[in-house]
């Protein structure tokens, strides 16, 4: 956590359909692995603790009684462990059953947020088993403590206060208007997303596009869990896709792989930063409420990739292209000069180093595409002493 960097991991493990003794079972054993991983924020999928594919079986008291005892023991694992864990879980409220994220930190649970946009067309029945919530927040007590259930929550590190987490539910994305965006103009700078999201031809694609673009567009960092092994082929086929992106850039991905850690580092400092540089959220939203929580501040062991040379592509190819786009731009930029100039010739002073050496090739350039000669190019040689 020194320097703004925060270790975080998004899993997808193994469930069984209504069966919350081996889910829970999966779930711990992610965050007992975790932990000795120094993970500090670690997020599950949508309905994790009793599997997405329940159907008729969310409306029953067993399954009730079976996912409160999972999110009990995962709160009592919790207790010991230095971490912000983010899971999907049905959370009864007020005699109403949401589709839920639950945030739980040292034994505490933080918040709960209900899924906003529930899927009901095709192959998608939520609003048989969950009830849609209202906006805003309220303060209730669920799993035996006091707790905020709402829609604008924020999770805010107290030892790191670039390091603000606000939650989504998976379909919450696929809309045209995401909670995550009112959420990053209300200051969060890491969107989870606890998903269960089904596979079809095309969809990899368009799921990670879709990541990227909001990580980018928010200039936040976004992670994105998905439904693993184990969930009814009834009507759909799930594969596991977890993703984790940072302003547009991929930090890790993982594809049909469940029951194993995508492990990076977040730089929330640096995003804190882009944003003051793009003045592009000073409008803050109203309604939220911001929960504290703290994380130990100790060293961070960094595996994400760093390129050397970060504005130069390390891929021939790639870095043609890119030197042939540089020399474009400013050739055209040139060019408009020259145009609105009426100027017919340019001189320049060849001292023999880079400098002067890309002048002349964006001198030729702009002359080409105006059509000129390039005899009305003079280069006058200015060697320099040593």
């Amino acid at each position: 956590m020194k320097d703004g960097f925060i270790k975080c991991a998004v899993a997808s493990p193994t469930v069984r359909v209504a069966d919350t003794t081996f889910n829970t079972a999966s779930i711990l054993t992610l965050i007992r692995e975790a932990d000795e991983k120094q993970v500090k924020v670690l997020v599950f999928p949508e309905l994790v603790t009793t599997a997405y594919s329940c159907a008729d079986l969310f409306l029953h008291k067993r399954l009730q009684q079976g996912w409160e005892a999972a999110v009990s023991a995962i709160l009592e694992m919790s207790r010991e462990l230095d971490m912000l864990i983010v899971f999907g879980s049905p959370v009864m409220v007020h005699g109403s059953l949401y589709n839920c994220a639950l945030s739980i930190h040292k034994g505490r649970l933080l918040s709960v947020v209900p899924k906003l946009h529930l899927p009901n067309y095709q192959e998608f029945y939520e609003k048989r088993w969950f009830s849609t919530p209202r906006e805003g927040n309220e303060e209730v007590t669920l799993f035996g403590q006091k707790t905020w259930f709402g829609t604008h929550l924020l999770l805010t590190c107290t030892s790191l206060e670039e390091l603000v987490v606000a939650n989504e539910i998976c379909e919450d994305l696929w809309v045209p208007l995401s909670p995550s965006t009112s959420h990053a103009l209300a200051g969060a700078t890491v969107i989870t997303n606890c998903s269960a999201s089904d596979e079809l031809v095309g969809k990899e694609e368009y799921r990670r596009s879709l990541v990227a673009s909001q990580s980018a567009k928010l200039v936040c960092a976004y992670l994105y869990s998905d439904a693993g092994y184990g969930e009814s082929s009834t009507d759909l086929v799930f594969t596991p896709h977890d993703l984790i992106y940072e302003n547009g850039q991929c930090l890790g991905e993982s594809f049909d792989v469940s029951d194993a850690l995508l492990i990076t580092e977040l730089d929330v400092q640096r995003l804190q930063l882009e944003r003051v540089r793009l003045q592009s959220f000073s409008e803050q939203p109203e309604g939220y409420i911001r929960i504290p929580f703290t994380l130990d501040v100790g060293h961070c062991t960094l595996t994400r990739h760093y390129e050397k040379a970060p504005f130069v592509p390390s891929d021939e190819r790639g870095r043609e292209a890119r030197c042939e786009k540089i020399l474009r731009l400013q050739a055209l930029g040139l060019k408009k000069r020259l145009e609105h100039t009426t100027c017919k010739s340019v001189v320049i002073g060849l001292s023999g180093g880079l400098d002067s050496t890309l002048a002349l090739l964006v001198s030729v350039r702009a002359f080409d595409l105006l059509g000129l000669e390039r005899k009305h190019i003079v280069a006058v040689t200015m060697p320099g002493f040593g």
